[in-house]
């Protein structure tokens, strides 16, 4: 009894504080009702009292005593009892004391109540008293017969039973899709066509196959999750000890999918809407690049448009429909909205701005050459001191193929800010003029120097004879006269081959009509000629380089 009754000396105090408590919440909350303001119970905070995971009420606290920590000292205090066998629940009884009522189990109490707590439930405290009391003794039993032999033997057949049926339940999940797969190859697969607009192929039928076995994994993924999710709450919700553990596991699965749904139906109607987008703006392209492939292989043709300028553009025109579709889509993207997407946004603007200076450059470069036809793919061209054939031309860089098959790669912002000579622009319509100099003595006649340089451009293959080659006088030096022949060809890739074989010629004819070549000059001179005699024009190992070129033409 000396326990009882400081039990209820205890109480007494806690009840003092609690009702100073509730007078001073009330003059508050008349004051502010005065002033307009909300009524403090709709702020009160409650907590659950959880015993063997299922919630029996909730009950509110004060500042001194949280609502937390009394509905766990209720639950401890539950538990406990429901321990003691020797304690009856059917001796749960109401003490009553003024302005509240304690639960007693036998002389051992359970809880308090006062009239706080059934305002929270819209009671009387009387029909609230009844109501928990009855609640704790259902509970007390509860607790008990689920920890007895029996009914825990039982839960654990049904659990071994659960998993053994997810077992089988997985192993059925994936014979039926590894059969839906084989019957849909066997009987569909051949039939799907690959979707496209005439000649134009807009979804391949590869892709269209792949969709859907990603389709049916994901399917067959979604319900094995399912399964074991629901075999797992079973089996956990089954024992007393992990039953508040299952409550947890279904929130945090449950939760995070609750809250993605509500999500996903918030921002449904955007979704379709960029989803709409995202095809239509697809399927522009997919237009706007057969529009371009066409203009690019001449089924097409456009005034004053040139052929090479078909690539490029389209490239353009892409990122210009592409610009504009994320401007409009911009709205209706998820978060779009919020603070940290705006943020973001900024950094990746200010770094893309910051750090792009050569880039846009390089960009704007790539399109005044493309659009100024300062050369196009195929051209041979002399950018700086590097001479190549130009194989690729991108909006960052140019890619040059050397004579000795070297690959350079030139900014393009390089190439505008300096020059660049073009073999091959001219080549083909007008001819490109190829060019060897020559010193010869005054002792030779000028007319028999020009014959001989004339003679030695029409033996060389790859000279045109049309128009016809010529010479040029480029001055009257101190010891020789410097003569230049000019003579045409149409391919600029082999300047180097008929070049050296110009020169050849020019040695031979000269060495066969006895004219001393002058160049490089000098001061003095030997009384013999420099001259070669016929019968040594093809002294070892010339002799053997002849006869290997006859055999192999």
């Amino acid at each position: 009894m000396k326990d009882v009754s400081d039990w209820l000396r205890w109480l007494l105090l806690w009840t003092m504080v609690a009702a100073a408590a509730g007078s001073s919440t009330a003059a508050l909350a008349d004051q502010g009702a005065l002033a307009g303001e909300t009524h403090p119970d709709a702020e009160i905070v409650t907590a659950p009292i959880i015993v063997d995971g299922r919630v029996l009420l909730r009950v509110r606290g004060v500042s001194s005593f949280p609502a937390a920590d009394r509905a766990a000292a209720i639950a401890d205090r539950i538990a406990r009892l429901a321990s003691d066998p020797a304690l009856n629940a059917s001796e749960i009884h109401v003490v009553e004391a003024g302005d509240h009522s304690a639960i007693m189990l036998g002389e051992r109490p359970i809880m308090v109540l006062f009239d706080a707590d059934a305002r929270i439930e819209q009671v009387e405290r009387d029909e609230l008293v009844e109501a928990t009391a009855k609640r704790i003794g259902v509970a007390i039993t509860d607790y008990r017969r689920e920890r007895s032999r029996e009914v825990v033997l039982r839960h654990a057949v049904e659990a071994a039973a659960a998993v053994l049926a997810l077992t089988a339940v997985v192993a059925l999940l994936i014979w039926l899709t590894r059969r839906l797969n084989g019957l849909l190859e066997k009987h569909f697969r051949n039939r799907i066509s690959s979707l496209g607009i005439q000649s134009f192929q807009i979804v391949r039928a590869e892709r269209i196959w792949y969709v859907l076995g990603a389709i049916v994994s994901a399917l067959r993924l979604l319900a094995i999750v399912v399964a074991s999710v629901g075999c797992l709450d079973f089996v956990l919700n089954g024992f007393p000890w992990t039953r508040s553990f299952a409550r947890e596991l279904t929130g945090v699965v449950v939760r995070p999918l609750v809250t993605m749904g509500e999500a996903f139906l918030a921002y449904f109607p955007d979704l379709v809407f960029l989803v709409i987008l995202g095809l239509l703006v697809r399927f522009i392209l997919r237009l706007i690049r057969v529009f371009f492939n066409a203009v690019a292989h001449g089924s097409v043709t456009l005034e004053n448009f040139e052929v090479e300028w078909a690539w490029p553009t389209y490239k353009l025109v892409r990122v210009t429909v592409l610009i504009f579709a994320v401007i409009i889509a911009y709205p209706y993207i998820p978060g779009s909205d919020s603070a940290a997407f705006k943020g973001v946004s900024l950094l990746v603007g200010v770094v893309v701005s910051l750090g792009s200076s050569s880039v846009i450059a390089n960009l704007i470069a790539g399109l005044m050459i493309t659009y100024r036809r300062a050369f196009k793919v195929g051209d041979r061209v002399m950018i700086g001191d590097v001479v190549g054939d130009v194989v690729d031309v991108r909006l960052q860089v140019t890619h040059l193929r050397t004579l000795k098959n070297e690959e350079v790669t030139i900014a393009n912002s390089l190439i505008l800010n300096g020059y660049v000579v073009n073999y091959s622009s001219l080549a083909e319509e007008h001819g490109l003029i190829l060019h060897g100099t020559v010193g010869i003595g005054y002792e030779t006649p000028w007319r028999q120097v020009e014959a001989m340089l004339l003679m030695a451009a029409r033996r060389t293959p790859g000279l045109l004879a049309e128009p016809p080659a010529f010479v040029l006088y480029k001055g009257l030096g101190d010891f020789c006269i410097t003569y230049e022949i000019n003579a045409y060809c149409r391919d600029a890739r082999t300047i180097p081959s008929v070049n050296a074989e110009l020169q050849r010629n020019i040695l031979d004819i000269f060495n066969e009509y006895g004219v001393q070549i002058m160049t490089p000059n000098y001061v003095t001179d030997t009384p013999q000629p420099k001259l070669v005699e016929k019968d040594q024009w093809y002294v070892a190992p010339a002799e053997q380089e002849r006869a290997d070129a006859a055999a192999v033409k």
